[in-house]
């Protein structure tokens, strides 16, 4: 009886290591279940990690939230290993698989060693299979240790593939709207070009395709949120928050040449703060106004060339359509959302030595 539910126990905990890892790894679509082991890693590792962070002082605090990213993944591909090597030890000695150690019978102990062995594929040969059942499970664990670890080569140039391209454009921005970026600092140096639609339209298209590739990484990938940037007054949150102020600033003033691109822009972006809001698991809360009365009046001051006829009630229409989300997404990622107004710090690329 004891053999029997042993295999029952290897068969699940190898099922649910393949499932977890295809569902995470290849499958590029949201997955709704609840019941999934990477959520379940995230939801009783993540947490402790920012409560640690919260006891730190603020300059070594983003420096140990940015561990978390990487060091997760590295966690994950080990757990999943683990649940197989355990399983297949599972399931061979609950099957009565006849193993041999140097000579002598084996037992459980053997049987987890040699899956390990054989999981890794090293081949030492000090425990042997001697039944054709052992042999068969060795053969079949040797292919599935084969293909995890194949996928695993393939899995990590990609996420940083992403990772890198998203960082381009977010520090791209860096001297197009300071750090943290702000939709105030970006209206003032556009502002100052002489050709300001000409400049305009095309960073909102190339701000839509970043938008755009961000929502369908990210949702392909959710580690990649926890994947913080170099510099710490940067990051991917507070960039679509800075490019849905802008959108936003656009579409409720009169630069009627720039406001169908506005509008594609800032569709994208919303979608993207929306989508991600609800596959991380994060809480809404009551909608915080990021622009009080008196920085309103500060930000069409200083971009009143731009802000001529800005319609504050539908400004906080369109506001109040991301904002929230976009506080959810802050909450849970420890990542600051940029202010509205110019920040009084210097760009990154200065303050660089």
């Amino acid at each position: 009886m004891l053999h029997a539910l042993a295999a029952v126990a290897g068969v699940l905990l190898i099922a649910i290591a393949l499932l977890d890892a295809f569902e995470t790894i290849v499958l590029p679509r949201r997955i709704t279940r609840q019941l999934r082991l990477v959520r379940i890693f995230y939801r009783f590792s993540w947490r402790p990690w920012k409560a640690m962070a919260d006891h730190l002082p603020t300059d070594s605090r983003e420096n140990f939230l940015g561990f978390f990213g990487p060091l997760s993944l590295i966690l994950l591909l080990t757990m999943w290993a683990a649940f197989l090597i355990v399983g297949f030890a599972l399931l061979g000695w609950g099957a009565g698989s006849a193993l041999t150690a140097s000579g002598n019978k084996a037992g459980f102990g053997s049987a987890l060693y040699l899956s390990g062995e054989t999981f890794f594929t090293l081949g030492l040969g000090d425990v042997r299979p001697d039944s054709s059942l052992s042999r068969a499970i060795t053969v079949i664990e040797a292919g599935f240790g084969f293909g995890f670890l194949a996928l695993v080569i393939t899995y990590l140039p990609v996420l940083y593939q992403s990772f890198s391209r998203r960082e381009v454009n977010v520090s791209l921005l860096d001297a197009r709207a300071g750090s943290p970026p702000s939709a105030g600092e970006f209206l003032r140096r556009l502002a100052a070009l002489p050709d300001i639609m000409e400049t305009l339209n095309p960073l909102l298209q190339e701000w839509e395709r970043w938008a755009g590739e961000l929502l369908e990484t990210h949702m392909s990938y959710p580690v990649l949120t926890l994947y913080r940037s170099q510099h710490e007054r940067q990051s991917w949150l507070a960039a679509l928050t800075c490019i849905l102020d802008v959108a936003a600033l656009v579409l409720a003033g009169d630069m009627k040449a720039a406001r169908p691109r506005a509008a594609l822009t800032f569709a994208m972006a919303r979608h993207a703060a929306v989508d991600l809001s609800q596959v991380l698991p994060t809480t809404h809360e009551a909608w915080a106004d990021r622009l009080p009365a008196a920085d309103f009046q500060a930000l069409t001051a200083a971009g009143r060339s731009l802000l001529t006829g800005l319609r504050q009630d539908e400004l906080t229409e369109l506001r109040r359509s991301y904002e929230t989300h976009l506080q959810s997404l802050s909450r849970y990622l420890r990542m600051p959302l940029p202010p509205w107004l110019p920040a009084e710090t210097p760009d990154a690329w200065e303050s660089s030595p």
